[in-house]
């Protein structure tokens, strides 16, 4: 029944700090159920994160509205992972009302920042590609552009990572523990989502073939949908994430027997799908699981995006006009056979309609070079649990090897390189060619990363397709990764500048000619020296050990693996050991990692049991003191890496050239003052550029060098016997030094260094690392000039914003423009 105009009205909230005050003792009555007497610390949050929930939803409302009054063409973002992090400070900055929420709170008698600590992070994701995808919903609520995310929501996320006798441990990481008071359930909103079955084909009337997958098992896919704002703007996009639900909640019949385990077996076995991001694919079973969650995700997505553009258009011929789809990495290109099936099988379009639409529609942005990276899977997995999609892959896969083959007649080679099935044995299905072919733009994500794949894995399809394979380098968002992570530096800046590089990092060019001011440098050093005070008393808090903030901060922090060669660091730190026990005058060093290895990767894992091993020597060794001191900060995540960030003054990117697609660790520390450590790899390479040489430390081999190395095969052995320092450490590393309970601990290390040629060039560039770390100690030795480069780098690293990058996003691929709204 439509209501009469007019009937329906509610009361703005003021954003004032008597609004505020009042809004936060409401909900903590009225939906918290509580009082001020009985209340926690943890109760008060909710009452304010509701309180901050409420004077976002009006904007987000008026904000879909708006999107639908004015037909707008929306950009679906899907990812399997959104690192959204702490969403409180972020809606209170994004709003401008942080100090009004500070003063209500403190009239109340409360702290906010202890109400801060009370929220968990979102564990909806693990590492870079995560965090892109929650930078790139930010900037595009700040450009006004209308976006939406599809993700899952995780009920553990990946893991929490504990360290037990310096091994990494994994457990579940409950962050729903306490609900989620940013969030809305969406009961309503539930999409059927099939597996396993069979594919029943007939002929229509007409003499067209038909399909019919039937005898399938479903789920069914609930949405929880939560809002994105913008940065001083009334935009507030949707995140909406999937949670499985089963379609037999209970089976009373088991219940009845006293079977109460099997009553329940059918509806947690479909739940399980959506409890856990990236289960252990080392399994049949945990292969099994991703797969399933990948297509999961997609389906829901795009019935519900089809969904949304069918209430206000007829037919599909302007679904292109009206719809971008982007899939962030290969994970999600299941979503190109699906959006077919959905428009041939289920709305009856004839197949090169379909096909036309769907190359449209998509867009596909590549993150890895590592061939083990780019998903494949065994087509009898996906002719088990996928079978009508396996035929339209192998369709789609007919139909471009058929233009190969009249573009390239008789380059059979060709015709096996670039197509979707991977016949060696077993036989597997090639998702990112499959991303490739169904797209009709993809993109690398720095320069040299877009350059290798024309040139090395995707060169036969640049040949096919010039036009198609473009760049646009990462992001990061200034809102998170300075104005809320680092105010004390977010302060001086705005002072000098004013504010708008936050909604305009471009702008941060400004403050370039404050770089040769004394006055200006001597603020940036005692925020520096702030920063570092906050994370050293975290570390002796968290972990027992004592650092000097005098020491200079060298920061490692990202996922643990070989190419990003953490291995390399740590060989490096048993050469400073060895250097100071032999009464050398080195530079005090306070070097801290963090990161997570995948449960599968025993490599990674041994790399962090070795770093605590290190460690356990070098921090108690009366003789070091506190001139060196080895720190691994568990469970890295957003509000960790806020955390370090601000502190860190040596930022080690050093990965293998040629390995590394962008990174944006690199930019988030380079934006809060810290000098990178480097090879010219991902991002590097344009950071270098942006910034100059001279205000970076570049060593190692070029990705050409490694290349040719790889290719004429080399001796790491030779490395050794060339630089005795190195022998040294191999042979205290490799004889137990570290382990003396278990001297050949880290043989498998050892193996990959010395008899597997050294893959990761960790031999080859450890002379040139060090020499590159002695130039670093010998600029932090001059305090001025240190600071007036790391002024520069601030300065310079305007074009490493998330707002430009998706603002390239919304010219060259998705066609999009920004939409205001009162």
């Amino acid at each position: 029944m439509p209501l009469k105009p007019g009937a329906f009205k509610y009361d703005y909230l003021g954003l004032d700090e008597a609004s505020i005050k009042r809004s936060i003792a409401n909900r903590l009555v009225y939906s918290v159920g509580k009082d001020a007497y009985t209340a926690t610390t943890r109760d008060w949050f909710h009452g304010l994160a509701y309180a901050v929930r409420d004077r976002l939803i009006e904007r987000w409302m008026e904000t879909m509205r708006t999107y639908y009054r004015e037909d707008s063409k929306r950009v679906y973002y899907l990812s399997l992972e959104f690192l959204i992090g702490r969403t409180l400070m972020n809606s209170l900055l994004n709003m401008d009302i942080d100090e009004e929420a500070r003063r209500a709170l403190e009239a109340i008698g409360l702290d906010l920042e202890a109400l801060r600590e009370q929220e968990p992070d979102a564990a909806l994701g693990n590492g870079g590609l995560g965090r892109l995808a929650a930078c790139f919903l930010d900037s595009m609520a700040t450009l006004r552009l209308p976006g939406y995310g599809y993700g899952i929501r995780y009920e553990y996320g990946m893991f929490r990572q504990r360290i037990e006798n310096g091994y990494q441990v994994e457990t579940p990481e409950n962050w729903l523990r306490y609900g989620n008071p940013w969030e809305f359930a969406r009961p309503e909103v539930l999409y059927p989502v099939q597996f396993h079955g069979r594919v029943v084909s007939y002929h229509n009337a007409d003499g067209s073939i038909c399909h019919d997958w039937t005898d399938t098992e479903t789920i069914m896919a609930m949405a929880y949908d939560t809002p994105v704002p913008g940065y001083q703007t009334n935009t507030v996009n949707n995140l909406r994430l999937w949670t499985a639900k089963s379609t037999r909640e209970f089976d009373l019949r088991y219940f009845n027997e006293g079977n109460y385990i099997k009553a329940v077996e059918a509806k947690n076995e479909s739940e399980n799908l959506s409890r856990v991001l990236y289960p252990d694919d080392t399994t049949d079973m945990g292969r099994t699981l991703r797969l399933r969650q990948q297509y999961f995700f997609v389906s829901a997505s795009l019935q519900d995006i089809l969904y949304r553009y069918l209430r206000h258009h007829d037919g599909f011929e302007q679904l292109p006009d009206k719809v971008a789809i982007q899939l962030n990495d290969t994970h999600p290109s299941i979503a190109i056979p699906e959006l077919m099936r959905l428009l041939v099988d289920v709305y009856h379009l004839p197949w090169a309609q379909a096909w036309d639409i769907t190359r449209r529609v998509f867009a596909y942005t590549n993150h890895t070079l590592l061939p083990e990276a780019l998903e494949t899977w065994p087509v009898e997995l996906i002719e088990r649990l996928l079978p009508r999609h396996l035929q339209i892959i192998y369709d789609i896969n007919h139909f471009f090897l058929e233009a190969v083959r009249h573009r390239f007649p008789g380059d059979v080679d060709r015709l096996r390189r670039m197509s979707f099935i991977d016949e060696t044995p077993p036989r597997r299905v090639r998702m990112a060619h499959l991303a490739i072919v169904g797209s009709h733009r993809v993109n690398g994500v720095s320069e040299l990363h877009t350059q290798l794949m024309r040139e090395t894995i995707f060169r036969d399809f640049h040949e096919l397709w010039p036009d198609r394979i473009i760049n646009i380098t990462n992001g990061v968002t200034p809102r998170r990764w300075l104005h809320q992570a680092n105010p004390g530096l977010t302060d001086i800046v705005s002072r000098r500048i004013g504010r708008g590089w936050i909604q305009d990092l471009a702008r941060i060019r400004e403050l370039e000619e404050w770089a040769d001011d004394a006055g200006f440098r001597a603020e940036f050093r005692a925020v520096k020296q702030a920063n570092k005070q906050a994370l050293a008393d975290k570390i002796g808090e968290r972990l027992g050990i004592q650092v000097s903030v005098d020491s200079l901060f060298d920061v490692q922090v990202k996922r643990i693996h070989e190419y990003k060669r953490q291995l390399l660091n740590a060989l490096h730190l048993v050469h400073l050991y060895n250097a100071l026990r032999d009464g050398e005058d080195r530079l005090p060093r306070t070097v801290i990692f963090s990161g997570k290895a995948a449960p599968g990767y025993a490599r990674a894992k041994l790399i962090i049991k070795l770093i605590h091993d290190i460690a356990d020597v070098i921090n108690n060794d009366p003789g070091i003191g506190d001139r060196l001191r080895v720190v691994f900060i568990p469970n890295y995540d957003v509000t960790t890496a806020g955390d370090i960030i601000p502190a860190a003054e040596l930022s080690q990117q050093i990965s293998t050239a040629g390995m590394e697609a962008s990174g944006t660790g690199n930019m988030k520390l380079g934006l809060n003052g810290a000098l990178t450590l480097g090879t010219l790899d991902g991002a590097n390479v344009e950071m270098r550029d942006a910034v100059g040489e001279d205000n970076m430390f570049i060593f190692g081999l070029t990705r050409e060098e490694v290349a040719e190395a790889r290719a004429r095969g080399q001796d790491p052995r030779a490395f050794v016997a060339a630089d005795p320092c190195l022998a040294r450490v191999l042979d205290m590393v490799g004889n137990g030094f570290f382990s003396p309970g278990e001297p050949q601990r880290f043989a498998l290390l050892m193996q990959t260094l010395l008899d597997e040629g050294d893959h990761f060039m960790v031999l080859a560039d450890f002379t040139a690392y060090c020499a590159a770390q002695e130039r670093v100690e010998a600029l932090y030795r001059e305090p001025e000039d240190w600071s007036r480069r790391a002024v520069l780098n601030v300065a310079r690293l305007g074009f490493f914003s998330s707002d430009r990058a998706v603002g390239q996003y919304a010219d060259a691929i998705w066609r999009v423009s920004p939409v205001a709204h009162e």
